[in-house]
Order: C-alpha cells, then sequence, then structure tokens
C-alpha cells in the first residue's frame, strides 16, 4: 500500500444530509472523486444498505459495497463525513458516516482500527467537537499506520 488510506481530502465537514441514502452518495462520490472505487460501487453501498444497516453505533456508520463490487475497488480508501445534525439512520443518530473501500483483506484491518477510535467515548467526543476537517483528519490519522 503506497498511498494513505484517509488524505486529507477525503475528510470533511457537513452541516446535515436530508436523508440516510444522500450520506452515503456522499461518502461514495469522495471514494469516486479520488479514484479510488468506480461509480458503480456507490450503488452497492445503497444496496447493502437496504439489506442490512451499517450503522455500528457511537453516531457511527460505515456503509460499503457488497462483495459483487468488490471488482469496483481500484484502491483501499475510507471518507469520512462528519455532520453537525445527526443523520436518522434506522432511527439510530449517525453524525460520522465513513465510506469504505477496501482491497483483499485489507478493509478487516482498516475497519478494526475504525472500531478502537470509535469505541471510546472520550474520543468520539473529541471527533464530535474537531473543529476543522483538519482537526479532525488529525484525530484518525492513526488509520493511516501501518
Amino acid at each position: 500500500m503506497t498511498e494513505e488510506i484517509l488524505p486529507k481530502g477525503n475528510v470533511r465537514l457537513a452541516p446535515r444530509a436530508a436523508h440516510r441514502d444522500d450520506a452515503i452518495r456522499e461518502a461514495g462520490s469522495i471514494l469516486v472523486e479520488v479514484g479510488a472505487v468506480d461509480p458503480a460501487y456507490v450503488d452497492s453501498m445503497l444496496e447493502r444498505e437496504s439489506s442490512v444497516s451499517t450503522y455500528m453505533g457511537n453516531f457511527l456508520a460505515i456503509p460499503h459495497g457488497t462483495n459483487e463490487a468488490k471488482d469496483k475497488i481500484r484502491r483501499s480508501a475510507l471518507s469520512v463525513i462528519r455532520y453537525d445534525d445527526p443523520v436518522d439512520w434506522g432511527g439510530e443518530e449517525a453524525r460520522f458516516v465513513v465510506g469504505i473501500a477496501g482491497i483483499e483483506n485489507e478493509h478487516l484491518e482498516i475497519l478494526s482500527k475504525i472500531a478502537i477510535i470509535f469505541s471510546d467515548d472520550d474520543a468520539v467526543q473529541r471527533l464530535v467537537e474537531a473543529g476543522s476537517a483538519d482537526e479532525l483528519h488529525s484525530l484518525l490519522s492513526e488509520v493511516n499506520e501501518p
């Protein structure tokens, strides 16, 4: 892996998303913008969400594509959007939407790192209070460590 999984440009702040599916499209569009996935991967993210929720708890949702869409992934990458207003995620409140694309088993390591960060309530509070996308990126930088 030669590129960062989560470069600064993949971390964004947004006031709100009208709907869960809009938040998924926004997270997926960042992955498309940086060339990590083909646009069809975003459709598979929506397809997966319609069959099983990717809400993980602690304000975190991790939408990702179906197994059938793995050939739409060009390289492993994350996108992170923190919403000022929570997004209704099937009755849960998501403030962080992390789009994920993983080649082979890299996504398992990425998911583990994200889970560790979001299992710490104090860390989540710091993420909620981050004043800029740069600060948010800095707080999440350990996902880029080997």
